[in-house]
């Protein structure tokens, strides 16, 4: 009787857990996003330690001088990976990973558009890796929150605060960014967060980019970044006094 009923038990286990396998197998080979680059080896340019920049293709803003044009180019047919075919890809560099503290950044484009892919990668990432978002913060408050449990570090391309230079730069609006901003300083994340606040030449000015900082600091924000663009010729793309990284 007791064999009987432990048969029972385990074809009940096994029918029941199925539909679960198939649903995580499905989830995983299903769930894909464009990506623009995979770069290895970056050393303080993005992150702690050694990092990998993983950049999607995508991003909701129209910067005058858009150092990633082609994370808006819809002619050109981007690879699209899962986030098992991802961490296949980047765990190569675990022991640097681990040995530096350093890990995986994710930037753009808008990385943060692809909150639901993040959220499935760090499930099934080693623990130990550091994630950082490289963002502008120019999402729905709901990508955000997907994202607050599995992100270490913030760097966040503010640009300015001043609404209207902010929209002549961007062709958008920046109160979603600053909300963003203040819901972070809530959660107590201020201070995993670094905020990049260029001099940009023909939109913001020395004293615009202090009264940003001031805002800012004012939230709750201690790390900034501050670097002037240089500005590139008619056929030129932008070029940067700053710390190689991913810049929106």
């Amino acid at each position: 009787m007791r064999f009987e009923l432990f048969k029972y038990f385990c074809v009940w286990f096994y029918e029941a857990a199925q539909p679960v396998a198939f649903s995580l197998q499905r989830l995983y080979t299903m769930l894909k996003a464009p990506i623009i680059g995979i770069e290895r080896h970056r050393i303080g340019r993005d992150g702690d330690g050694v990092t990998t920049l993983v950049a999607f293709h995508g991003c909701p803003l129209k910067c005058r001088y858009c150092l990633n044009p082609q994370c808006h180019d819809g002619n050109r047919q981007w690879k699209e990976i899962t986030p098992q075919q991802l961490l296949e890809t980047v765990a190569i560099d675990n022991l640097y990973f681990l040995a530096t503290g350093g890990g995986i950044t994710f930037g753009g484009g808008e990385p943060a558009m692809r909150s639901e892919f993040i959220e499935e990668f760090c499930k099934i990432a080693p623990q130990q890796w550091n994630i950082t978002l490289e963002t502008s913060l120019h999402v729905a408050r709901s990508h955000v929150e997907r994202l607050l449990p599995y992100i270490d570090s913030y760097i966040v391309d503010m640009k300015e605060t001043h609404l209207p230079t902010y929209r002549s730069y961007t062709r958008r609006s920046n109160r979603m960014v600053l909300g963003n901003l203040r819901w972070l300083a809530r959660q107590g994340k201020a201070g995993n967060v670094e905020i990049r606040l260029p001099l940009i030449p023909s939109f913001n000015n020395d004293d615009m980019r202090a009264d940003s900082r001031r805002l800012l600091s004012g939230m709750g924000f201690t790390r900034f970044d501050e670097f002037t663009y240089i500005v590139p010729q008619p056929e030129g793309r932008a070029a940067a006094k700053m710390p190689e990284g991913n810049h929106q």
